[in-house]
């Protein structure tokens, strides 16, 4: 008879070779691609074909928008992502990366028989304050954060993740056409252009894109879907912790930012073209080093040294971003933040937030609200401060107060900025829907106090399916919530309504009025009461109402033009600007 054991290894082998599709070799504009075939079981079947590292646009020149790629011979292989864009590590002492950076990766579910055609598709806009980041993110033995595998097979669509420049190679600007900055934004737009012209090779639907991406991404996304040069690009966009309209997005003085690198590089300071011709000229690490983001012992709350981020340059980014929302019409847009966002920063302003063992005082609380409403100077930060503390009568213990930081942190970074963000879009959506959630899953690190909600950045584990790659390392609950987010978020990119595809979701998700306050409230339980309305809603009327009617403060603390800034904030900057 022979040996049985080879009889079930020959046909093991026989069953897969005779039940995989895979694409194989891929024709692109550039020329040909090979990725690699993963298969998702012994027995042959499902698998995903996965490109890492296909070049969308050419290798850029400093401080210049890219051009595209002119191509290459013979077959490329495409098996290894690429580095990322020259960065600072995060010691900030040095730099890593590659000025030739501009590449992206793509992961396409495969079936049994024949290789998938016409999938939705699904393009990763990373975060990282516009300083840092990947489009695969960070890495722990090999398993990559934004490793597009679980989203793909699970939701039977096609991810794409990629880099784009950061920092001051990303966003440096004068503030005029000598050097209007938006590098970083103009790298997303190839890669989605790319994806565009060459997705239909890989099995996806060029006119079924998808654009998602969190904190700096999601801001990322939402200035996309406001940029006029987006038009007819992508249908469906979602932002997840950052919107266009965030306090931290827009740089509103990006010459005194640029004066800052050029008295460190030594770069002419009083004739921009002068600057502008310097910076391209100087070595990018030095470009890089010669701004340092401070974690500690800051005069002002973190959010205020955030030097390096998208201008409004009349052209990529024509207006300030709230008289865009008509370019957004037809875009179907799903948005939410998490319920405890602020707290990264908050324990940066105050690191005493955390620990148990050490107080905050109402001093410090009002030094950082005073901090961040710089522009309605001593009224607004009176005012705030009121608002914020009026439970502190009853209830002044230290996790009380605790809260309120991390409250008014998010309520200021991350939510008002959201609800404004949605409200315009649905103002002005034509056949585009809006769709509003709010991630509530509690952080899982053991070190953050009992209280704590969702941190900023938790939900990224979720999204990219990271309880089923590392089982061990997560409970039922949490692969519960990760496969509840995957099925909305899919859902939605194939059909626009988070309810709508091949996956089953929990319940029923309404779309979200100004008027109706709608949002879904995600956590490891999702049901009928899980469908919301109108959250902190008086501390929004405070900030869109209140607030908003307090006088400007004029520019009289403003810096002299002239002065050579050191590594301080414009000190007229706040989150309100």
């Amino acid at each position: 008879m022979g040996h049985p054991e080879l009889v079930v290894v020959s046909l093991i082998c026989c069953l897969a070779a005779a039940s995989a599709a895979t694409l194989g070799v891929v024709y692109t504009e550039g020329g040909f691609v090979e990725g690699v075939n993963k298969k998702l079981s012994l027995f042959g079947g499902d698998s995903v074909d996965i490109f890492r590292g296909i070049p969308y646009a050419a290798p850029p020149k400093v401080l210049e928008i890219a051009e595209r790629h002119p191509g290459w011979e013979g077959t490329l292989k495409t098996t290894d992502f690429q580095k990322r864009c020259l960065q600072a590590t995060l010691t900030q002492e040095n730099t890593y990366g590659s000025e030739d950076c501009l590449y992206l990766n793509i992961w396409i579910p495969q079936g049994r028989k024949e290789v998938s055609s016409n999938l939705p598709v699904m393009i990763w806009i990373y975060g990282g304050a516009f300083l840092m980041g990947a489009g695969h993110g960070a890495n722990f033995l090999n398993n990559y954060l934004y490793d597009g595998e679980k989203i793909a097979t699970r939701g039977n669509v096609i991810v794409v993740t990629f880099n784009y420049r950061v920092g001051p190679l990303g966003f440096l600007s004068t503030g005029d056409s000598n050097l209007p900055g938006n590098f970083g934004l103009w790298d997303q737009h190839m890669a989605i252009a790319w994806v565009k012209r060459n997705i239909a090779a890989f099995g996806g639907d060029p006119d079924n894109i998808t654009i998602f991406g969190e904190s700096a991404g999601g801001a990322s996304v939402s200035l996309q879907t406001l940029s006029p040069h987006s038009k007819g690009l992508f249908k469906r966009a979602i932002s997840q912790s950052g919107v266009a309209l965030s306090p931290w997005v827009i740089q509103k003085d990006p010459l005194f930012w640029a004066k800052s690198i050029a008295s460190k590089v030594g770069c002419p300071l009083d004739d921009t073209a002068r600057m502008a011709n310097c910076f391209k000229i100087t070595d990018p690490r030095a470009l890089t080093l010669a701004y340092k983001l401070p974690l500690r012992g800051m005069e002002y709350p973190v959010m205020l040294y955030l030097g390096f981020t998208p201008v409004v340059d009349g052209d990529f980014i024509p207006d300030d971003p709230i008289n865009l929302f008509a370019n957004a019409a037809d875009i179907d847009y799903i948005a939410g933040t998490n319920d405890m966002d602020g707290h990264l920063f908050a324990t940066v302003d105050m690191p005493a937030i955390d620990k148990s063992y050490k107080s905050i005082t109402d001093e410090d609380f009002y030094k950082l609200v005073s901090g961040l409403t710089m522009t309605k100077g001593l009224p607004g930060a009176n005012a705030t401060y009121e608002f914020y503390t009026q439970q502190w009568s009853r209830d002044s213990s230290q996790e009380t107060m605790k809260k309120t930081v991390v409250e008014f942190e998010t309520d200021v970074l991350f939510l008002v900025s959201t609800e404004i963000a949605l409200a315009q879009h649905s103002a002005n959506a034509k056949s585009g829907k809006t769709y509003r959630y709010l991630f509530s899953h509690p952080s899982r690190m053991p070190i953050y106090p009992d209280w704590m909600g969702a941190d900023h950045a938790d939900d990224l584990q979720y999204v990219f399916g990271k309880p089923f790659v590392t089982p061990l390392g997560y409970r039922a609950q949490d692969r519960t919530v990760s496969s509840s987010m995957i099925a909305y978020w899919t859902n939605f990119a194939k059909t626009g309504d988070p309810n709508t595809g091949n996956s089953e979701v929990p319940t029923h998700w309404d779309p979200y009025t100004a008027e109706n306050g709608n949002y879904l409230d995600i956590t490891k339980d999702i049901n009928a009461n899980s469908m919301k309305q109108h959250l902190r809603t008086n501390f929004l009327q405070f900030w869109t109402l209140t607030y908003q009617a307090l006088p400007t403060v004029t520019g009289e603390d403003k810096v002299p033009e002239d002065e050579v800034p050191e590594d301080n904030v414009p000190v007229y900057m706040a989150a309100d600007s």
